[in-house]
């Protein structure tokens, strides 16, 4: 057992909040490079956008299923460190970079060879072709973006947040600025277009690997775990125990984002103007769950260290003050949803466009909708992270599963055209998909968590 003070519940908000902010500004920093390349893309031309969404679609499918192994990385080195082992940080850490090395190397041919798998799912020819010769170099980059990934979980298992932070915000600058010289070929560079857009991609990714790798190798108070040291040698028992815990934590991840992708392809059949309030009301959604899942790696982490160190009573203390600062920011977010959904929508649209009140007028319903699930939606992200924190991910990957796919996407479907709620009834689907996430998840923790003795 610990033999660390225990903290009092105030103590537990404020190492939470310290740990889980600047993880939430990295998180809104990463959101912020895929609008950047959306913004400039669309300056440049229809087609252009088109295709890299498309294509930047597929690369992100395959990067949430191949981050689970970086993701891993984060409750075993929290619970490595809860129990002072620390050779096991630099074992379970190493293995989660070679598994992602591994993951990248794999799966290219898929980008390589992008285009027949696009007309194969009814994709423009145009469009697709100009995907392929995106994703032909953008997927160059799964490598040091899934190894990325890794390195901020170890970093936050360690509790050096702040720095994963500027460097993403610097990325992103970086990103904008190689993004404005080889897309347009301004400041003498040659003008590429997607291709410039995919290489800025790659090249921001592989800088913010270096960052990260050097600040993890030579800062003062991370030298003792010699991450890089023999890297070179394969650790074939903390590489199983990586992969055991970090696949479905990937399958978890692609649940819920196919869950998502589902409901934009089903708005879609409904209609353009729908579709397009549909996304405004995802993107407003998706930042408010950002400081959701910033709390929930922050709560992984201390979780984990209780776990390591065998404490139970700050284990359930921690998921508590834990849930319910995600709970308050819930709450301020319903409020926030329901008092001023259409001005919120406005921001994203032109007052010029003769569509834009129509949208306004849909994208207010779904915003209002949205603040149904705003409690659902982060009691299940709160329980994933609690449950990552014991390296329970297993069957929280069945229960995830289970919520989305077998319940919520049928649910979003029979609402929508037999019953006839069109955009409504989809998003009341995925109410439904996301509650029974929450309560099937909160369960597992409660009944997972070790007891006070």
């Amino acid at each position: 057992m610990t033999t660390t003070p225990r903290l009092t519940k105030p103590q537990h908000a404020r190492a939470l909040l310290v740990l889980g902010l600047p993880l939430i500004g990295s998180h809104l920093a990463q959101m912020m490079l895929h609008v950047t390349d959306t913004v400039m893309l669309g300056w440049y031309g229809v087609v252009e956008l088109a295709s890299v969404v498309l294509g930047a679609s597929l690369f992100f499918i395959i990067f949430i299923l191949g981050s689970g192994f970086g993701q891993a990385v984060m409750p075993m080195v929290a619970q490595a460190l809860g129990r002072g082992d620390e050779v096991q940080v630099r074992r379970d850490a190493r293995m989660g970079l070679w598994l992602s090395i591994g993951f990248g190397v794999m799966t290219y041919p898929v980008f390589w060879w992008s285009e027949a798998l696009l007309l194969a799912l009814g994709q423009q020819p145009d469009v697709s072709a100009m995907a392929q010769d995106y994703l032909r170099i953008a997927g160059l980059g799964m490598i040091p973006a899934l190894l990325v990934m890794a390195l901020k979980s170890y970093l936050a298992a360690v509790e050096k947040t702040q720095v994963v932070l500027w460097i993403t915000v610097a990325a992103v600058a970086l990103n904008a600025g190689i993004n404005y010289a080889l897309i347009f070929g301004n400041w003498g560079a040659p003008e590429m277009g997607v291709r410039g857009a995919a290489i800025a991609s790659v090249f921001t990714q592989a800088v913010t690997f270096v960052a990260l790798a050097f600040y993890a190798h030579w800062q003062p108070d991370l030298r003792r775990f010699n991450l890089f040291q023999r890297f070179w040698r394969p650790d074939w028992q903390a590489m199983g125990q990586v992969y055991r815990i970090g696949w479905p934590i990937g399958l978890t991840g692609l649940a819920e984002g196919g869950l998502f992708q589902a409901s934009a392809i089903m708005m879609g059949w409904i209609g353009t103007m729908e579709l397009a309030a549909h996304g405004i009301a995802l993107e407003v959604t998706a930042l408010a769950f950002m400081v959701h899942l910033g709390l929930s790696n922050a709560a992984t982490v201390r979780v984990g260290r209780a776990m390591g160190q065998g404490d139970a009573q700050s284990l359930r203390d921690g998921a508590l003050v834990a849930f319910m600062l995600s709970m308050g920011f819930g709450v301020a977010m319903v409020v926030l949803f329901l008092a001023l959904p259409a001005q919120i929508v406005a921001l994203f649209l032109d007052k010029a466009n003769p569509e834009t009140a129509a949208i306004i007028a849909f994208g207010t319903t779904l915003l209002a909708l949205s603040a149904l699930f705003q409690m659902v939606d982060a009691t299940q992200v709160m329980a994933l992270g609690f449950l990552r924190g014991m390296q329970d991910t297993k069957v929280p990957m069945v229960l995830a599963c289970l919520s989305y796919w077998v319940i919520g996407i049928p649910v979003s479907y029979i609402l929508a055209f037999p019953m006839g709620l069109g955009g409504p009834g989809l998003w009341l689907g995925l109410t439904v998909g996301l509650t029974v996430a929450a309560v099937l998840l909160l369960l597992r923790f409660r009944s997972r968590a070790p007891k006070v003795v």
